[in-house]
């Protein structure tokens, strides 16, 4: 089936690969604070919503809307807890576990692939920095290799002529 069928239009819709997508690239790129701080609030964006709307299917008596839903996953997710909305089946109870744990699991999962990233970044930068203070240490270097090659040229020159002196001296001098 081509790319433009309905089955390339489903997987380009997919919000799974569109986040997959982004967070890889994410991930690759150097991210600046600004990007980092997007990547966060959409994370908990996300956690909002699904929460909201599962909190309103699953638990439809006490959360009358999807808003309602949503303020209180957030109220949650955020550690806020103003315990103005509070689940009383037991449903309501088991999604505010998962909302609790998957909220503070995944924040903290983005926060950590961000601050990995920043770290590397860093570090590229200071082996760059550090490679740059030694460029002038390593062209020395190499001006060093260049005399000693020199130097070993001029000794062995040296110890030739001492050979040739030394054979001259032994011919020439009288026998005792």
């Amino acid at each position: 089936m081509p790319p433009d069928g309905v089955a390339g239009k489903a997987r380009r819709a997919n919000p799974g690969n569109l986040i997959e997508r982004r967070l890889t690239k994410f991930l690759h790129a150097p991210p600046s604070v600004r990007l980092a701080a997007n990547v966060i609030v959409t994370a908990t964006l996300v956690v909002v919503v699904v929460g909201g709307v599962l909190m309103r299917v699953l638990d439809h008596k006490e959360y009358a809307s999807v808003w309602l839903g949503m303020w209180w996953v957030l109220e949650t997710v955020t550690t806020v807890g103003f315990g103005d909305l509070t689940p009383k089946a037991v449903i309501g109870k088991i999604l505010t576990s998962v909302v609790m744990l998957w909220g503070v699991a995944f924040l903290a999962i983005i926060t950590a692939a961000i601050t990995s990233v920043f770290v590397a970044r860093a570090q590229r930068e200071r082996l760059r920095e550090e490679s740059e203070e030694l460029a002038p240490v390593l062209a020395g270097l190499g001006r060093v290799d260049e005399q000693l090659a020199e130097l070993a040229a001029h000794t062995k020159q040296v110890d030739e002529r001492l050979d040739r002196m030394s054979k001259l001296l032994e011919q020439n001098a009288p026998e005792a």
